[in-house]
């Protein structure tokens, strides 16, 4: 699987490097997703040359989305099997569909990162329409950073073992009325615990309030070494932005951002990069670009309807 992941995503253009540990972690803790039942193999000679995972979850105010993820080596494209794997998993989750309340609206959905033409094209032709778009930015040098301060009242603590749930129960709290928002689950949580490449603790930059003692946003940093010597580059990610809504509109994300990107300096990091809805509802993409991030790339959130 690691090795049809590198090739797949080396054709696509996509910058990632995944280990067995990686997919050890997160096939642990699937949800809403039985690989000996929602999973198809492509195989020749007994080698594996793609493969194709479906899910589904519900939005907590919107539809039940029905998803799917795949992969397939560039030797092996454009023969038909990249589409029979596709409508393979479809079918599947059609099935799960049915199996569902018929009173809940489904989606099917599909996401197409940037410069991903075979995809889009697949999608496209299978009736899927865009309707979101998520936007990646980067700031790149970590030079004449801005200084925007800490909101009065407000104060960066160092993280112990014993603020991890606070700290993720912050977060779902913040996003729970942005668009697209499911509720995770424990076994997400878990593996949020066990993903080495983004649990950081000693890189977040976490803002308590000084009266009530609670988490009041934060910006979880992460440095990937091996994708950074993959890809000689020295770059840090800006990325888990969260601001709960009573702390909202005082300049605290700005403040947290501007004190990763320092830290990420120190760590002898050069550029940084974090992922944006492109509307977010807080207008997230205009205080990242006054923190010295531009676009540089958009992937496209594809859908259709179950029938």
């Amino acid at each position: 699987m690691v090795t049809v992941v590198a090739a797949s995503a080396e054709a696509d253009k996509i910058e990632r490097v995944d280990t067995v540990e990686d997919v050890a972690n997160g096939y642990s803790h699937l949800v809403n997703s039985d690989p000996y039942q929602d999973m198809l193999f492509a195989e020749v000679n007994d080698e594996v040359i793609g493969y194709s995972r479906g899910f589904w979850r519900q939005e907590e105010n919107g539809p039940r989305i029905y998803g799917s993820t795949g992969f397939l080596v560039p030797a092996w494209r454009r023969k038909g099997i990249g589409t029979s794997m596709f409508r393979w998993i479809e079918n599947r989750m059609r099935v799960i569909a049915d199996s569902h309340a018929a009173m809940e609206s489904g989606l099917f959905e599909s996401f197409v990162t940037d410069g991903n033409i075979g995809l889009a094209a697949l999608v496209e032709k299978n009736n899927y329409k865009p309707i979101r778009y998520v936007v990646e930015m980067m700031r790149p040098d970590l030079e004449n950073i801005s200084d925007f301060p800490m909101p009065d009242g407000l104060e960066v603590r160092p993280v112990l073992p014993e603020h991890y749930r606070a700290i993720w129960d912050a977060d779902v709290e913040a996003f729970r009325d942005h668009w697209g928002y499911s509720e995770p689950t424990e076994e997400d949580h878990q593996a949020w615990l066990g993903d080495k490449n983004i649990f950081q603790p000693q890189l977040w930059q976490i803002a308590w309030d000084i009266n009530t003692n609670e988490i009041a946003g934060q910006v979880r940093t992460f440095i990937n070494p091996a994708e950074n010597e993959k890809y000689n580059r020295k770059r840090g990610f800006t990325e888990f932005i969260s601001v709960r809504r009573p702390w909202r509109k005082r300049g605290l994300a700005r403040a947290l951002i501007v004190r990763s990107l320092r830290l990420q300096k120190e760590q002898d990091m050069t550029e940084s990069v974090l992922g944006a809805d492109s509307e977010n509802i807080s207008g997230a993409t205009r205080v990242y670009e006054d923190c010295g991030f531009r676009v540089t790339k958009r992937h496209t959130l594809y859908r259709k309807p179950v029938v």
